[in-house]
């Protein structure tokens, strides 16, 4: 894929270092082996962060391959090395500079609006509604809405059979949105993981938001659970930011697309969510404008 080039910027940038000894715009790459640090305009966010030290992270610490809290009291998944490869970028060290704050659907925005963590990367879809709150880089992988029954259940085979009947989702989410959307009947909680026991005791009939969620709830629990049908919608997943912060997301498209072309994308996947799923080509970030 093709990305913005800052080859001259950081050819520039090399040399005022060399020459004068003095700190330039622009550039990319990470330092995260202890190589010279990239060198960011004044005032940016990206420079701050660096001067910081650090970058707080939201994302979600009950959904396994994506965001799951491990035995080392940090979270591990496909949402937690995609926001390592930023930090990295940052010329931040992403095992040691990184505060996690776990982050359910419901706070995503406003942990961003009010400044609790810097960037969101948990299985968050981009939506208009959203945009209107929060910029969006990425996208940096599409899901689509699907459902979880009991392994032992074949009544349910697409949305259509969860008209009319209790469907468990997560408050603030796409997917509980789409649920209604179908004539499916709601019943809320603040995480997935919440909804398996009123599964397993017939209060809902199914579990539905995005399939590599279910997946993974599906093989944290083998033999007690099947993902059934076709996805039924798309959901491109992106990374939360503040809103309007241009510079900043038109950057993390760049380190995205940078991802993509050096491997280290497909390295995070097949190490987290690709052990269940398949790898696809990820999307092209959106260049959309504030």
């Amino acid at each position: 894929m093709k990305r913005r080039k800052y080859a001259l910027a950081a050819v520039a940038a090399a040399a005022a270092l060399v020459l004068a000894g003095c700190a330039s715009d622009g550039g990319d790459g990470g330092s995260g082996d202890g190589g010279e640090k990239p060198s960011f305009e004044a005032g940016s966010t990206m420079a701050k962060l660096q001067e910081a030290g650090k970058i707080t992270v939201g994302t979600k610490f009950d959904q396994a391959l994506f965001g799951l809290m491990g035995p080392s009291g940090t979270p591990e998944g496909f949402d937690v090395e995609v926001a390592k490869i930023i930090a990295e970028h940052l010329g931040l060290d992403p095992e040691e500079d990184i505060e996690w704050k776990e982050t359910v659907s419901a706070n995503r925005e406003p942990f961003i609006e009010n400044g609790t963590v810097d960037i969101v990367v948990a299985t968050y879809t981009i939506n208009d509604e959203r945009k209107e709150v929060v910029s969006f880089a990425g996208p940096y992988y599409m899901a689509g809405q699907s459902i979880l029954t009991l392994a032992d259940d074949d009544s349910i085979k697409s949305e259509e059979d969860l008209v009319g009947k209790k469907v468990c989702s997560v408050t603030g989410s796409t997917p509980a949105d789409n649920l209604e959307a179908i004539g499916a009947e709601p019943v809320l909680t603040d995480a997935y993981s919440k909804c398996l026991d009123p599964l397993r005791s017939g209060q809902v009939v199914a579990v539905s938001t995005d399939n590599v969620i279910l997946a993974g709830l599906a093989a944290q629990n083998e033999g007690e659970f099947k993902v059934v049908g076709k996805p039924f919608t798309e959901e491109p997943y992106g990374i939360g930011l503040a809103k309007d912060d241009t510079d900043f997301r038109n950057w993390i498209n760049d380190v995205l697309e940078e991802s993509y072309e050096d491997g280290s994308y497909k390295e995070a996947w097949d190490a987290t969510a690709g052990t269940v799923l398949p790898f696809v080509e990820p999307p092209a970030p959106d260049r959309y404008e504030n």
